[in-house]
């Protein structure tokens, strides 16, 4: 009855946001980078820190460092959704909310090393999956595929409060109703996609710290050798890799070959489970570093061979604006 209460809770609130989007023009119109046509709502992933919000009013859970640093980073990121925001404030905040995220971890009792990798480690994965934000489904098909193998790892050995991922999941299914379609009604801006993987952030180094097994890092793969690769291959085209881009292999697939929005991040999240399973079920158990090594340097080859036979292909001009 709770999960319902919540579910319905959801729905009103990204209702209403609707209307107040709408009359306040929270929209995205698109742009030469745009990988959809048509104008829309943006900010719709605000559902995401909502339910977080939601989850410790109705669990009764202790408001923590975690969810402080949640509730920054979401409003911060709202508001460069609304408004254009400076640089240094927004990094200020992204930094002060990851810190608070690391200090929830027990990071306070780890070197300045540790502390340091984690640091940039969770930047640049919020940073990354806020890229992988650019056509419709991706974030919620995505982010659902990396949290159902969290619960199912979790029903095995309790490594973080199994409502949280609920409460998450409640989110995502209630923001994916308007999202993953064709034409869709809302983007998760960078609101949704930054707090998202800020909570997806939290679920996985917690889930590494508990189980002290770095192997679990591949539960977010395809993401990580997506932006790696394309990161690599920009950097040896000298173009600005803090520059907005369509050098993604997702975006040639959506705006080159034309494959639709929902197909393609269906593509992504189906992999990745895929993956994971592989991971959960024969990595994990054999506990072999050497295995998940090749496990991960497969996929990377994998992919590095799909991304530059589709280029060849589809004779993707190496300028991702010239394509």
């Amino acid at each position: 009855m709770m999960y319902l209460i919540v579910l319905v809770s959801l729905v009103v609130i990204l209702a209403a946001y609707f209307k107040l989007a709408d009359h306040y023009n929270i929209i995205d119109k698109p742009n030469e980078r745009s990988s959809h046509t048509a104008i829309t709502i943006r900010g719709g992933g605000i559902v995401f820190p909502i339910s977080i919000i939601l989850w410790v009013l109705f669990t009764n859970v202790q408001l923590g460092p975690f969810v402080i640093g949640l509730c920054l980073i979401s409003i911060i990121s709202f508001l460069d959704d609304c408004i254009t925001l400076s640089n240094k404030l927004r990094i200020s905040i992204h930094i002060l909310s990851v810190g608070l995220l690391l200090s929830e971890l027990g990071f306070s009792d780890y070197s300045l090393l540790i502390w340091a990798i984690g640091f940039i480690l969770i930047i640049g994965w919020v940073n990354a999956f806020n890229f992988m934000d650019g056509i419709n489904g991706m974030t919620v098909l995505y982010a659902l595929s990396v949290l159902v193998s969290g619960f199912y790892i979790n029903m095995q050995f309790a490594f973080i409060e199994l409502s949280l991922i609920e409460y998450t999941m409640l989110g995502l299914i209630v923001f994916g109703f308007y999202n993953v379609r064709k034409k869709a009604k809302t983007f998760a801006g960078d609101v949704g996609s930054v707090s998202m993987a800020f909570i997806l952030a939290f679920v996985i180094v917690s889930l590494l710290i508990k189980s002290l097994n770095w192997q679990y890092v591949l539960l977010v793969s395809v993401y990580g050798i997506d932006t790696v690769v394309t990161i690599v291959q920009r950097l040896t085209r000298k173009e600005n890799i803090f520059k907005a881009h369509r050098s993604h292999l997702y975006q040639y697939l959506a705006n080159e070959a034309k494959c639709t929005h929902v197909w393609v991040s269906s593509i992504y999240a189906i992999i990745q489970l895929i993956l994971n399973a592989g991971l959960v079920f024969y990595i994990i158990p054999n506990n072999n570093h050497l295995i998940a090594f090749v496990y991960l340097g497969l996929q990377g080859g994998i992919y590095l061979w799909v991304k530059l036979s589709l280029m060849k292909r589809l004779n993707i001009n190496t300028n991702p604006y010239n394509a």
